[in-house]
């Protein structure tokens, strides 16, 4: 699943008119290339969701005929219901009950997902594996032996713990990228709006594990800025 519903508000004046997941990087558009490595990794459907300028991101995707798999849509309306409302909405999309990419539609990366993929697969049926690095920001998770136990935020003097923790505790930054368990779905109590970090750790603390997959060294962008655009263009537009 792709998460394309943003406003991408910070890309004024680009996104007044195109939606952020259309933002062209070496002429293609961001949601192409994240598309592409997905299914390079194995990915044989998409789901994407859509709410800011839907009707676009929809018209480009099938124009492509869905990058070649099966593409579905999932529209959010009468706005975005953030990374844990989009995932129980579109659940009716989902298929079978093998694991499955969630990945932003603005981050851009070499990451191996293949490799991510076999890492979550190998753990034995942990709830998410999710990809850090490490990264100036103000927002880390937390991590320790048996998975993810917390966050922290500087901004706001946030250090939630919602277990005791084994053995060292690690704060690494989010990547944007999760490989989840089929599972989930019965297990999100959440409705309306909301991060799918409040399921997480909910759920950590009632002993699911979340498994950090270290990615530190790969080229990652988040394109939430345009000075994150123009980088982007820089590193990614020749591949």
């Amino acid at each position: 699943m792709i998460l394309a519903a943003g406003l991408g508000t910070r890309l004024r004046p680009l996104t007044d008119h195109t939606p952020k997941a259309l933002i062209d990087v070496g002429g293609m558009p961001i949601i192409e290339r994240v598309a592409r490595r997905l299914i390079a990794a194995g990915a044989d459907r998409l789901i994407v969701n859509t709410a800011y300028l839907a009707q676009q991101i929809e018209d480009y995707v099938r124009s492509k005929e869905g990058f070649g798999v099966e593409a579905l849509f999932s529209r959010e309306d009468p706005g975005p219901l953030e990374t844990g409302g989009a995932l129980l909405a579109a659940q009716p999309l989902f298929r079978g009950d093998a694991p499955f990419f969630l990945h932003n539609a603005d981050i851009l990366s070499d990451i191996p997902l293949g490799e991510m993929y076999a890492a979550h697969q190998a753990a034995g049926d942990p709830l998410a594996t999710v990809a850090v690095l490490d990264r100036p920001t103000t927002r880390k998770m937390l991590f320790d032996d048996e998975g993810l136990l917390g966050r922290t935020d500087e901004t706001r003097g946030l250090d939630l713990r919602v277990r005791p923790p084994v053995g060292e505790v690690r704060a690494i930054p989010f990547a944007g990228i999760h490989v989840l368990s089929h599972r989930v779905f019965g297990l999100m109590t959440e409705r309306g709006a909301f991060s799918i970090l409040d399921p997480y750790l909910r759920l950590a603390a009632a002993g699911e594990r979340i498994l950090p997959f270290r990615v530190d060294g790969y080229r990652w962008i988040d394109i939430g800025k345009h000075e994150q655009l123009q980088e982007a263009r820089q590193t990614f537009g020749k591949d």
